[in-house]
């Protein structure tokens, strides 16, 4: 499905994070795996082998609470009345703390935001950066918004995958937990270049919740819950997620009249090792264009992009004026997306560097741009 365009110009113009507590390494894993005698990892399990390091949440950490502390670092880079400012606000949480809402309304309390549109979108999976890229992109296109706050929590790696009878399985050692934040606006700064989705509703069961008694997530029992793929369709699965993501990459590049070889940076969901292989091989990337936070924060599901984006600028690893790619696919394939966005290439970001920083490329700064939406 290709995206026909806003009618204005849309950026999306900084990138902030949030990671939870200090670096877990895999021995935690391992030394409960030797204990609950589960042995080694098999050859069998190469989707699962382990990134050296992960950060996880405590369980009296809220998805609103990491929100809040990745805002609030992205306020210290755009400005606090930029955040406060927004008059949408999109978020995506992996594990939502109350089942039937999202934090959204929470998070915009706590910062101050006085939103016109509060949106917690619970599909998207590991491709919700894009999916929630998407969302913004339009509302603010039409005129309907002039800034958007985007929020992708993560957070099953502390409370899921730690407990006693899942942190022995070989996908336990994967996940790690964080935040990303966002800041779009109407703007000709970084312009979203274009967005290209792909749904795949045939194969929504094929990943889900696992429960070894059978019953339901909300029903009374001692089995513990983790999300698995459908037995014996784990083979479809890798081929799938292989070609996903190339699929909607190419086919975006097509639709700007680009090649693939025209990307500078490429960040994608980071779901394992091999993943992150197939699809730079796939789409002819050299490694060093294809960033990824894997071995330091392991699979972050949908706060990958947004989290791995911003740990990249910050390393002085993608200059202004680069072509961004940020693509991903969602469980077991339902769902895919892939983002172009000029970093820092377009009108207005000479403006941004001066003194009185214009975030908007319309010689307005982020505080008028925040006020005017406000009224």
């Amino acid at each position: 499905m290709r995206d026909t365009g806003p009618l204005h110009d849309v950026s999306l113009l900084e990138v902030a994070s949030y990671l939870p507590g200090e670096p877990v390494g895999t021995e935690y894993f391992l030394a409960h795996r030797e204990q609950d005698g589960a042995g080694e990892e098999s050859g069998a399990e190469t989707m699962f082998k382990a990134p050296r390091f992960r950060h996880q949440v405590d369980r009296d950490e809220t998805p609103a609470d990491m929100m809040e502390k990745a805002a609030t670092a992205l306020a210290e880079r755009v400005g606090r009345d930029a955040v406060r400012g927004v008059d949408v606000v999109l978020t995506n949480t992996l594990l939502p703390e109350v089942p039937f809402t999202g934090p959204g309304a929470e998070v915009a309390h706590r910062l101050g935001i006085r939103a016109d549109w509060v949106i917690d979108a619970h599909n998207g999976g590991c491709a919700s950066f894009v999916h929630l890229l998407r969302l913004a992109r339009v509302l603010v296109g039409t005129g309907q918004a002039r800034s958007a706050l985007l929020l992708n929590v993560q957070n099953c790696a502390g409370p899921v995958m730690t407990q006693s009878e899942v942190r022995t399985l070989p996908e336990a050692v994967i996940p790690g937990d964080g935040c990303g934040a966002a800041l779009v606006a109407a703007s000709a700064e970084s312009p979203v270049l274009g967005i290209r989705v792909a749904h795949h509703g045939e194969y929504t069961r094929d990943c889900g919740l696992t429960l070894s008694d059978g019953r339901k997530y909300w029903e009374p029992g001692t089995s513990q819950m983790h999300v698995g793929f459908t037995p014996g369709r784990v083979k479809d699965i890798v081929e799938r997620g292989n070609r996903l993501v190339p699929d909607v990459v190419s086919g975006l590049c097509a639709e700007l009249g680009l090649e693939t070889g025209d990307l500078d940076v490429l960040i994608t969901n980071q779901p394992n090792r091999m993943f992150l292989e197939q699809w730079r091989t796939r789409l002819s990337l050299d490694p060093a264009r294809h960033l990824d936070t894997f071995d330091r924060f392991g699979n972050l599901f949908g706060a990958a992009v947004p989290i791995t984006l911003d740990h990249a600028l910050r390393e002085g690893r993608i200059p202004d004026g680069s072509l961004l790619m940020l693509a991903g696919f969602a469980h077991a394939g339902d769902f895919a997306g892939a983002a172009a966005v000029r970093w820092r290439g377009g009108a207005g970001h000479d403006a941004r560097h001066g003194a009185d920083a214009d975030v908007t490329g319309t010689g307005t700064t982020a505080t008028d741009v925040t006020e005017d939406a406000r009224t």
